[in-house]
């Protein structure tokens, strides 16, 4: 490690340690960087059953910078990603933690192989507030124990009460009753950070947050949700589209990236949304003109958008794009490619082409980060991501006791009723052009909607994909937004 970041005390504190698998343990490390210094802890909390028995394990790691006896005041924002199924990896070692993942900003290097580059986080916020990652239960090193049950932790609702009680929890033990208090959520992250803005009003234990930091939102899965029957994601989309065929040079190269997007925006809602209310009624002469003006702004053939009747969904247009030069483009990122081997499949068949592209490189980073820089020595595997979670997840929005008839998840709501209660909550949407799984359009039309207060809600929007901090000039543009942002909502 450089001069900033060396390790000045280990500390290993646990009751029994391995030896004892049941006991929480905790890791405790004193760093110093170009702010100052601060205190890195990784610790297991016992999630309780009625009766007061461990059930489930949270693991989290916090930043707290040392500011004398006094740090009870201090900011605190807590951090998670999105899945369900993600461990906190990706916000982690690519945005907020203090030691970065370096991976190249150019969509067309892959992350390689072993050594991969480490490098002091230039834009940490440790010096405004104080970090907590949190791994929900089944990532990370977050698991059931002892008679606990996988559901009473893996659904919507449940998520969000368990990570609530964690955040209650975690705010007594450090009296931080009366500081700030923020989260930040990324993906499927943010539709938990919802839940849990309202969930921590309830249960006799009000705790009101200043701010949300939502990155790459997923609040209305309606447009968000690429099926040939779910008629909003195709107008969702469709900007997203075309900021990837501009990236591509497939469509506007004559225009800026802003301007070509907001002319797909316009189109968007002036002629495609009506011509798609019209269906079968649609004229022979309108649907040729539809189909001339996506091919525009997609770059697509017309006359493929004809047999498609004037509706591409994402995942065929990824695969459709640059069908002609081989290349399947990535949903996290639509600038990123791939060579797949089948070439006549209509959609992807490989992995994401974006995800490929620098998993790795976070992977060995946060154990490299575990291992070196803050001692922790555990016996379970670290899982980043678990695929078991997303089949048994419990999307019910309510009891089993209540009717339920299926629909698209929809925590906007939660949200709005959120920002109604506490009257200060601010909220900043974090938005990559280049995102064909959370599209920014949909961010768009979610929040001009479900009485979501527009004043409180600040949008930005970056030259990347879903996890726009992986390019160098974004990742800077990024922090520098959160800080302004959390800045603004400490000032008030």
């Amino acid at each position: 490690m450089d001069q900033f970041s060396r390790v000045l005390l280990l500390i290993i504190i646990g009751v029994s340690l391995q030896a004892q698998s049941d006991a929480p343990q905790k890791f405790v490390t004193e760093h110093q960087d170009h702010f100052g210094r601060y205190t890195a802890i990784g610790e297991e909390t016992m999630m309780l059953d009625k009766e007061g028995n461990p059930e489930a394990i949270i693991w989290s790691l916090s930043y707290l910078r040392k500011e004398g006896e006094q740090s009870t005041g201090r900011p605190v924002l807590f951090i998670f990603n999105g899945g369900p199924g993600s461990a906190s990896v990706w916000l982690h070692m690519g945005l907020f933690g203090p030691q970065l993942a370096q991976v190249a900003s150019a969509a067309n290097e892959d992350d390689g192989a072993a050594p991969f580059v480490m490098i002091d986080n230039p834009y940490s916020l440790l010096d405004l507030v104080d970090l907590v990652f949190i791994d929900p239960v089944g990532t990370g090193y977050s698991r059931v124990v002892n008679k606990g049950k996988e559901s009473n932790y893996w659904g919507l609702n449940e998520d969000a009460e368990s990570i609530a009680t964690f955040i209650r929890m975690w705010i007594s033990k450090n009296q931080r009753w009366n500081a700030p208090k923020f989260i930040a959520g990324e993906s499927f992250g943010t539709t938990r950070a919802a839940g849990v803005a309202r969930a921590l009003h309830q249960r006799g234990k009000d705790m009101a947050l200043n701010g949300l930091v939502l990155i790459s939102q997923a609040l209305d899965y309606t447009g968000s949700t690429p099926e040939p029957d779910n008629l909003i994601a195709f107008l969702t989309y469709l900007p997203t589209m075309a900021a990837t065929a501009w990236y591509h040079k497939k469509a506007g190269r004559d225009h800026a990236l802003a301007d070509f997007v907001e002319e797909a925006r316009n189109f968007t809602y002036d002629e495609y949304a009506p011509a798609l209310l019209r269906g079968n009624t649609l004229t022979a002469d309108a649907k040729d003109h539809i189909a001339q003006r996506l091919a525009y702004f997609t770059g697509l053939d017309k006359a493929y958008i004809l047999r498609a009747d004037l509706r591409v969904t994402a995942t065929r247009f990824r695969k459709e794009l640059l069908r002609k030069e081989g290349l399947t483009i990535g949903g996290l990122d639509s600038r990123y490619t791939m060579e797949e081997y089948d070439q006549t499949a209509a959609t992807p068949t490989h992995s994401d082409a974006a995800s490929a592209a620098i998993s790795s490189a976070y992977t060995a980073a946060l154990h490299t980060h575990f291992a070196n820089n803050l001692g922790i020595a555990m016996e379970l595997p670290y899982l980043t991501s678990n695929g078991s979670i997303y089949p048994k997840w419990n999307w019910r929005p309510v009891s089993p006791e209540q009717s339920w008839e299926p629909a698209y998840v929809n925590v906007a709501p939660q949200l709005s009723w959120a920002m109604r209660a506490n009257q200060q909550l601010e909220v900043m949407v974090a938005n990559g052009y280049y995102d064909l799984v959370t599209p920014f359009f949909d961010a768009e039309y979610t929040f001009q909607r479900h009485g979501i207060l527009p004043d409180r809600v600040e949008m930005q929007y970056y030259e990347g994909g879903h996890m726009m901090y992986t390019q160098h000039d974004e990742l800077k543009q990024l922090s520098a937004d959160i800080r302004s942002f959390l800045t603004r909502c400490l000032a008030q």
